[in-house]
């Protein structure tokens, strides 16, 4: 008789049951009551699906070999198993696979009788091992063999080719008694399922592929062909593209900061603006759609509010660009790590043929960080400074390790976080770099193992003779922030060059810097003279500067009477508004219009506002709007992991229930036989057992508990709840019927 589900995991030790629940999560979402929805569970379409995404080749293979043995109907031998998976195969391969599934709750069961659940059925291809239904009739009988033997060589050949797999095949030349199809349907050898469509029976294929009824069996994983790099040098070219992604978005900002994009109708950024920041970035647009998906879910960047959003840099960019090169980078490493996108679809065709945009809804992967965490982790299992012999390498071995997930973008996901990661600096010379492993693992070291990799800050630059300053490596942030306004980026890199043009001295005067300043700055941090013509350079701009002089006025007032004016810019209350005459009729003030009237008619004035055209304008006010927030917060991928503690009190509550269940059935008669309910739950307490107990409450209304007794007495049982631990309190004349509970396996 074969054990079901339900009774092999009431055999299982408590730590079993643990590992099965953290294996598939999706089970402990809600907590089943007891052991039989856990198994109901267990056998769902759904969760067995999410089960075998974790499985790899050679178990997935084990799978279908099951399948086609007949597990899910009737309990199969190991033996069996063996002989369908081939010589190659052996009993040791086979120990991790069936832990993996046992594991799992997909199998269960002793070696001699290994039983697999239903749903498996319907996770597995069409046609498990490549194999087509079983068939009644000459393929199904024994004489097969002689059948096979008396074939013709062109008869054989179909059959060959349909027992290589898939087991289908379409032939036109069926309906022809004499052509081979013909020929192999009339014995039976061949199923006919259309007109124009042949299946190749199970027994014809096993007995054609010899002792291996399965093909070929990948046991092991491929070779990743490991290569070493150096971590010294991987980490130092980490560390210069970690600088250079930096650069990157700093001009973005800055970029969008001037002239900020619109946000596209149906979402997203388009793909002239795309290119414009790509241009701007000097980057490729699939490194451009990758920033710009980083900066906006750093939020770095947002919708700006209004009936036209556009894409315009938040004050948190501000905050971004005032901290060290290391805290820039750990929040866009980390956004990366998360960003449940992928910006590799950019620029791809979507279902419906149009291009896919950056930011579009149409990037959005729940599982991406995921999928990312594996390319990553993949690395890491290689030593420091070690790569493997390629992307396609790597991607094999992951593929082998699970083939079901990722789906049709499987492959192409792995060469994307790739990329992105060589992109940010977490991946150099197709190996890890130390920030990167340290963001796999422990994320909070993150700035220090950044700063660890970056060459040390220089306080000094090399100016050239023509305009241009050398920085041979990465600024103090000081100076950095000087050379950014005096000059401008000419090239990024190791070395960054900077230049100096009419424009930039000219943007630092206006900053506040005085050319004697500009000199002093340039000669305290050059290591080489400065060269005259930079001095020239400085001193030219210098004395054109300021010639012409502007200021800011943010209102303005008129009147036809002079002296009306006059006696405003003499009332004691209006020096608050900061009034300047600029004309007889005419003063101006920096304060908002509103402001000023108001200031104007407190003071006892009665003016109006007006516009361009001279009509009056109604300023009055009509209350605050805002634009509805577009974003909303992301849903979980997965059920969330249970912890240990979490487990092993689902675990322990799953017990209760089962028993609670089982005491249920046997506990009809509301006095027991073999003594008083007190008796009984006094030697409960004495052996420390818990007993089942149903009781009337204080309203009439039965009710049910599995109670461990603590003591006994006053007309009152005092114990724990068995499901949640909770201390209860029941008078003994309230309880109907009791029943003890029988040990559990973990008990023993």
């Amino acid at each position: 008789m074969p054990t079901p589900l339900v009774d092999w995991l009431r055999a299982q030790d408590d730590e079993t049951l643990a590992v099965l629940l953290r294996l598939r999560p999706d089970l402990a979402v809600p907590p089943p009551a007891d052991l039989t929805v856990l198994a109901t569970r267990a056998g769902i379409r759904a969760s067995v699906h999410r089960a075998c995404d974790d499985l790899d080749r050679i178990t997935l293979a084990v799978l279908e070999a099951l399948v086609v043995a007949g597990a899910d109907s009737a309990p199969v031998p190991l033996d069996e198993v063996r002989r369908l998976l081939g010589p190659d195969v052996s009993v040791t391969a086979l120990s991790g696979p069936l832990t993996a599934l046992r594991d799992r709750a997909l199998a269960w069961g002793p070696d001699g009788e290994l039983s697999l659940v239903p749903a498996v059925h319907e996770v597995v291809p069409r046609h498990p091992g490549g194999l087509g239904r079983e068939a009644a009739g000459p393929a199904g009988s024994s004489g097969l063999p002689e059948l096979l033997a008396a074939l013709q060589p062109d008869e054989r050949r179909v059959l060959e080719a349909l027992a290589a797999g898939p087991p289908i095949g379409r032939s036109r030349a069926g309906s022809d008694p004499d052509s081979p199809v013909g020929r192999l349907l009339a014995r039976g050898l061949l199923l006919r399922v259309d007109a124009e469509t042949v299946e190749l029976p199970r027994q014809v294929g096993l007995a054609l592929r010899g002792e291996r009824p399965l093909g070929e069996v990948a046991i092991t994983p491929p070779d990743i062909g490991a290569r070493d790099r150096g971590a010294h040098s991987v980490d130092r070219t980490a560390g210069g593209a970690a600088l250079g992604v930096l650069r990157q978005l700093e001009l973005l900002i800055a970029f969008w900061g001037r002239t900020p994009p619109p946000v596209l109708r149906s979402g997203g950024l388009g793909v002239r603006e795309l290119r414009r920041a790509a241009k701007e970035m000097d980057a490729d647009e699939t490194v451009a759609a990758l920033l710009v998906e980083l900066a906006v879910a750093a939020d770095l960047v947002g919708e700006s509010d209004g009936v036209a959003p556009e894409w315009v840099p938040t004050t948190n960019a501000d905050v971004w660009a005032a901290g060290g090169p290391e805290l820039r980078w750990s929040l866009i490493a980390r956004t990366w790590l998360d960003l449940p996108r992928l910006p590799g679809l950019v620029g791809r065709k979507d279902d419906a043929g149009r291009a896919i945009s950056a930011l579009s809804e149409a990037v959005r992967r729940p599982l991406a960080p995921r999928d990312r965490r594996r390319v990553l982790a993949g690395l890491a299992e290689l030593a420091p400074g070690v790569a493997p012999g390629s992307p396609a390498a790597l991607r094999d071995v992951l593929a082998w390790r699970a083939p079901r997930r990722g789906g049709r973008l499987r492959d192409e996901v792995v060469g994307w976080a790739l990329a992105e990661g060589t992109v940010l600096g977490l991946v150099a010379l197709d190996a890890l770099s130390t920030p990167g492993r340290v963001l796999l693992t422990d994320s909070d070291g993150l700035v220090a193992a950044l700063r660890a990799t970056l060459p040390e800050p220089v306080n000094h630059v090399l100016l050239q003779a023509d305009l241009t300053a050398v920085a041979p490596g990465p600024l103090e942030p000081e100076l950095a922030r000087e050379l950014d306004l005096v000059a401008e980026v000419e090239s990024a890199g190791g070395a960054t060059v900077y230049r100096f043009t009419d424009a930039t001295i000219r943007r630092a005067l206006d900053a506040g810097r005085t050319a004697s300043e500009l000199h002093e700055l340039l000669a305290k941090r050059s290591a080489t003279p400065v060269p005259q013509g930079l001095t020239y350079l400085v001193d030219d701009v210098a004395r054109r500067h300021g010639r012409l002089r502007g200021g800011v006025a943010a209102s303005f007032l008129r009147s036809d009477d002079a002296v009306l004016i006059a006696e405003v810019l003499a009332h004691s209350e209006t020096a608050a508004l900061e009034l300047r005459r600029i004309a007889p009729t005419v003063v101006v003030s920096p304060l908002p219009l509103v402001e000023l009237l108001d200031g104007l008619r407190a003071a006892g004035f009665s003016p109006a506002a007006e516009d361009t055209g001279g009509a009056v304008l109604d300023l009055s006010d009509r209350g605050r709007r805002t634009a509805p927030r577009r974003r909303l917060p992301g849903r979980s991928a997965a059920p969330p992991e249970p912890g240990t503690e979490q487990l092993a009190a689902l675990v322990s509550r799953m017990r209760a229930g089962d028993a609670l269940a089982g005491v249920r059935r046997d506990a009809g008669a509301p006095t027991p036989a073999n003594g008083t309910i007190p008796d009984l739950l006094r030697s409960a307490a004495a052996a420390r057992r818990s007993v089942w107990i149903g009781f009337v409450d204080g309203h009439g209304v039965a009710g049910e508990r599995v109670l461990e007794p603590t003591s006994v007495g006053g007309g009152v049982v005092e114990g724990r709840d068995g499901v949640d631990g909770a201390l209860h309190r029941v008078p003994l004349h309230r309880i109907t019927s009791i029943a003890v509970v029988e040990s559990s396996p973990s008990d023993s």
